[in-house]
């Protein structure tokens, strides 16, 4: 049986795992609960794991599952890279900034599987239902016509869809509003498209 704290801090685990896809840190768990200091954070947390409500894993930053999902699938930690324009292509600069832990079962990839993540920045994929502030999870894999795919065209970085047409490749955004973009040195793909990420936002189509 959970104490009233031990109930507060699994709902808040649980709340901020299914709202952006990641656990929060020991930190973020101090400024939310007004903890002294994060050795408080951590011994609730130790807390829930003898009582069998959580899971840590060693070594790993955010390393925290709840048991009562490991049956789902292997959870993986997957490199989020910076943001990408879902808009006119531009430069990026892809550095990890920390992990999104996923159920690869979910996206039907096994554990070995090749991926990072990227956030989203702009509209030229609403069509394809990704918005701003999505993640998107890719592979490192050779594309096939019509893939989603994040890209470097002449330089610069962009999510968009890839074409071949005349045995030509170039890149289409999922809106009308933006061209078509045709490669005039190189197009580079970085990744293809194999799942997807959406933090809620009240009052968000």
């Amino acid at each position: 049986m959970l104490t009233e704290r031990q109930q507060e801090l699994l709902d808040f685990l649980k709340d901020e795992h299914g709202r952006t896809g990641i656990m929060p840190s020991t930190r973020e768990i101090q400024e939310y609960f007004g903890f002294a200091s994060q050795t408080a954070a951590i011994s609730h947390i130790r807390a829930l794991e003898r009582k069998g409500i959580i899971q840590r894993h060693a070594g790993k930053a955010r390393g925290l599952s709840f048991v009562d999902e490991l049956n789902r699938g292997p959870i993986v930690d997957i490199p989020l890279y910076g943001s990408i324009a879902a808009g006119m292509a531009e430069e990026t600069e892809q550095t990890q900034e920390r992990c999104l832990s996923v159920d690869v079962d979910s996206l039907g990839l096994s554990p070995s599987s090749n991926i990072f993540a990227l956030k989203v920045r702009g509209d030229s994929m609403i069509d394809a239902h990704i918005l701003e502030g999505d993640y998107v999870i890719l592979e490192f894999k050779e594309p096939r016509t019509r893939d989603i795919v994040a890209a470097l065209i002449d330089g610069e970085t962009t999510l968009k869809r890839y074409i071949v047409k005349h045995r030509r490749p170039f890149l289409r955004a999922e809106n009308v509003h933006y061209p078509d973009l045709i490669p005039a040195r190189e197009l580079v793909i970085q990744g293809v498209m194999v799942g997807l990420i959406r933090q809620f936002k009240p009052g968000r189509n």
